[in-house]
């Protein structure tokens, strides 16, 4: 029995994954145990509840792994200091102090972790080899390409390569400072967005603008060339020498001031944003293209923070040959923990690789879980008022009415998701079919931004029924963007045509309505009884009352909040929103029952919006 513990850290999305013999056993972000978001210290937290679910010792692992290796990236970093210096001076002496107190000393590191009581070797596997292990080893083939875009690990930022059995082989890749994920946080940080966290939201923003700068950014920003591989002009960027990611320059090629957050949204911002996901998009497809060209392979696996650029995958399936894909579910940095473990599972110590045609990544249900006694203890502190029953049968009935009826239901039951997306464990879930919920989601339970979309989740054997995505493709992990069915369809006015911007929110274009974009699109979340029985019940019990197989998905926060982790953070949550009733396992609270808790103010405060 091998058992390795890999670990990311110090960039965002901290975490911790444990493999024993071959199967993975646990898997955590840092930030649902901080309340931080995105936290990229040290993941102790994840390490610790890593050991405990897998009853492992830290004198039992067989091997510690970091995901990538610092003092290379020390080298890229030191190199591009040098090479933009006098400009790169102070970018260099805010950078220094962390590189020299942490990063530099990642063994001291983890040796204080485990109070220096570790026996077994510590491995550093490269940024992107922990790309692509998490992207291909829980993928369901035995051989496949996989294809690896992110910002930068030390110097690489995209690569490909192809996997087979339990090897990985390395065939072109793009370095710094030539970066797709990059060039979208650019952009990101632009439009008055978080950079590392706000993408998603450029992503959604884009269906409301036209690309109409798509020629200009082809022009002027990223060249992209027939093998796949494009080039930026670093002439309009900052990252190389401020804290910056664009320039005066890039300003000027817009003839725009850069917005400021929280600021109006104009049609130009979601033009721009339109543009650049359109040319996302077209690098992202050559590169697939380029790739299958290349091997002539019908499987793909992806991972790296572009990865969960789930219109552009979307696009991938619909624009390429390709004809089985797999996405890794956390794909960003979060990821890599789990990636470099498996890395070194299968390179280091040369084990045999299983494949059963199903992939091993659990459901991403690889986070903690809280029983029955735990919730009850916790909601006994807190005096709140509940009713238990005695099956989850039961309660997915009432869960299916409750939301019929329009309630809104806070979802917290067996364990967390790992990655960014809530999967049915730790959601907040409605009726598809109610044309006011994408407003009242947005606002009154996330407090987010009005234009943002919702996932739908829906029957997995159902899907053709609801979206246009080919009938042996399914999206588990609420990574893939399709178009909604014609027969859901609806039409829309002269007047309804012709609306603008944000005014496009208020045409109804489907009998989903909740979970419509407005590009007519949904990213979708489809769900099987044999990974996620109890979800998959909520949903089938909706269906037998509403004949939709379908309900709106969102994650179980509000935002600038890590996913909800622990009872308390449900209660506090489902308290502090305009939520209807509350889940924990099969427990229902219902909001008009509980005693007044002070202390809103405080709790949306403590979360940095995002």
């Amino acid at each position: 029995m091998t058992k390795i513990l890999g670990i990311s850290a110090f960039y965002h999305d901290s975490a911790a994954a444990l493999i024993d013999d071959g199967k993975i056993v646990a898997a955590a972000q840092e930030e649902r145990f901080t309340r931080i978001k995105h936290d990229s210290d040290f993941p102790i937290n994840a390490i610790n509840f890593c050991l405990k679910q897998g009853n492992v010792k830290p004198e039992e692992l067989d091997g510690v792994v970091y995901y990538e290796k610092p003092f290379v990236k020390f080298e890229r970093i030191l190199e591009t200091f040098l090479e933009y210096a006098p400009s790169s001076m102070l970018n260099f002496i805010h950078s220094m102090p962390i590189w020299l107190n942490k990063k530099l000393f990642i063994p001291k590191q983890i040796d204080k972790a485990f109070n220096n009581e570790l026996k077994c070797p510590i491995y550093f596997t490269t940024h992107h080899e922990s790309h692509a292990a998490s992207a291909f080893y829980p993928s369901p083939f035995k051989k496949a390409a996989f294809i690896c875009l992110d910002g930068v690990g030390e110097w690489d930022t995209t690569t490909w390569g192809i996997g087979e059995d339990n090897r990985l082989t390395f065939k072109q890749k793009i370095e710094f400072p030539h970066s797709l994920g990059l060039l979208y946080t650019a952009f990101t940080g632009y439009l008055g967005f978080k950079v590392n966290s706000g993408e998603y939201k450029v992503m959604g923003l884009a269906p409301y603008g036209n690309p109409v700068y798509v020629d200009l950014i082809l022009d002027k920003l990223v060249k992209i060339k027939p093998d796949g591989s494009y080039r930026l002009n670093m002439d309009y960027f900052g990252f190389c020498n401020s804290d910056y990611m664009y320039n005066k320059k890039f300003c000027e090629l817009f003839d725009m001031e850069p917005r400021k957050s929280e600021s109006e949204l104009t049609q130009k911002h979601m033009d721009i944003a339109a543009s650049l996901q359109e040319v996302t998009e077209r690098i992202i497809i050559n590169i697939a293209n380029h790739v299958y060209d290349e091997t002539g392979l019908e499987n793909l696996c992806l991972a790296g923070g572009c990865a969960l650029n789930c219109v552009a995958n979307g696009k991938i399936i619909k624009n390429t040959k390709f004809k089985n894909v797999w996405i890794q579910p956390a794909s960003g940095d979060a990821g890599g923990a789990l990636g470099s473990a498996l890395s070194v599972y299968y390179n280091v110590f040369n084990h045999e690789r299983i494949l059963n045609g199903e992939d091993s990544q659990e459901g991403s249900l690889l986070g903690s879980e809280y029983s029955h006694e735990e919730i009850k203890e916790y909601l006994d502190s807190a005096k709140a008022v509940y009713h238990e029953y005695e099956t989850s049968t039961e309660v997915a009935s009432l869960i299916a009415k409750y939301i019929s009826e329009g309630k809104i239901v806070g979802h917290f039951a067996g364990r967390m998701e790992f990655g960014p997306r809530a999967l049915g464990n730790r959601s907040i879930i409605a009726d598809a079919r109610n044309v006011e919920m994408q407003k009242k989601l947005n606002l009154a339970i996330k407090k987010r931004e009005s234009f943002r979309p919702f996932a739908p989740s829906c029957l997995e054997e159902d899907m053709e029924k609801y979206f246009d995505l080919q009938h042996d493709l399914k999206s588990p992990y609420m990574l893939i963007t399709a178009p909604i069915s014609e027969d859901i369809r609806l039409e829309l006015t002269e007047e309804e045509k012709n609306y603008d911007g944000l005014m496009k929110l208020k045409a109804k274009r489907s009998k989903l309505p909740a979970i419509t974009h407005v590009n007519y699109s949904a990213r979708i979340q489809t769900v099987s009884k044999d990974v996620n029985r109890r979800y998959w019940n909520i949903i089938n019990e909706f269906k037998k009352l509403t004949d939709y197989g379908v309900i709106v998905n969102t994650s179980f926060n509000i935002r600038g909040e890590p996913l909800v982790c622990t009872p308390e953070n449900a209660y506090k949550c489902f308290m502090f929103t305009e939520m209807d009733i509350l889940v924990l396992e099969n427990i229902i609270l219902f909001k008009e029952e509980q005693p007044k808790l002070e202390g809103i103010e405080e709790y949306q405060k403590q979360f940095k919006l995002d």
